[in-house]
């Protein structure tokens, strides 16, 4: 498995908002390093829950615009005598 891992300057944004949130709605004080262990384990055990939601609502998507594609552009075969 791929791990999903974070640009440096998101992961620590993403750091100092799990510190923000400990503080100010577990008044807990986290580090650094607690903090980004924290991040590390939610990125592991419920990132690719997050990705694998993400690919299915992508499949979805594309799957209903390419059902509209054949729709917009398709044209109708042997038209000759059906306009006679």
């Amino acid at each position: 498995p791929m791990p999903i891992t974070l640009a440096p300057a998101d992961r620590q944004s993403a750091v100092a908002s799990v510190q923000r949130y400990a503080r100010e709605e577990l008044d807990l004080d986290l580090g650094d390093l607690a903090a980004g262990l924290l991040l590390d384990f939610v990125l592991e055990e419920i990132g690719p829950s997050v990705h694998n939601r993400a690919l299915a609502e992508a499949q979805r998507h594309l799957a209903a615009r390419l059902a509209d594609l054949d729709v917009e552009i398709g044209e109708a075969e042997f038209p000759y005598w059906a306009r006679r």
